[in-house]
């Protein structure tokens, strides 16, 4: 998997607290992520998932997908690493996601996650996040949650 666009956050991660220099309405520097079948292949290794879904493209092409899809915790390790860039050690430390896969991501897809902050309180940041294809499909969305420092 590649990152085609990384924006750096506007402010070092170390001198980040929560969601300073994030006011409501802020946009979360975007990633963007190719997927391809070795990556699914070397995801399952990692994770132990070799469901055929992700793995046999015969298998696979007989199902409702109609082919192989990536797994849904690597697109939400994508979302998550987008919010690692956003709030650094605060994500790590204290993030919490609710979220809903909303479509199957494939290989060849382009899976860009963005967010939106939609709340910012002395202790709290919510935003708002989705990941979507190249052709703008929702994968993922759901609500991120982190504690300030």
């Amino acid at each position: 998997m590649t990152a085609d666009k990384q924006v750096a956050p506007r402010q070092p991660q170390q001198e980040r607290g929560g969601g300073d220099g994030f006011p409501v309405g802020a946009e979360l520097p975007p990633i963007t992520k190719h997927i391809a079948q070795p990556d699914l292949h070397r995801y399952a290794d990692a994770s132990g998932d070799h469901n055929p879904f992700h793995l046999d493209a015969d298998f696979a092409a007989s199902t409702q997908f109609g082919g192989t899809i990536a797994h849904g915790m690597l697109i939400l390790a994508f979302a998550s690493e987008m919010l690692t860039g956003a709030f650094g050690r605060d994500w790590l430390d204290s993030g919490r996601l609710k979220i809903r896969f909303r479509a199957p991501a494939r290989p060849g897809d382009a899976i860009t996650c963005a967010g939106r902050i939609t709340k910012v309180e002395p202790q709290r940041v919510v935003a708002e996040i989705e990941c979507r294809n190249q052709s703008g499909e929702v994968v993922l969305d759901g609500t991120a949650e982190i504690a300030a420092s």
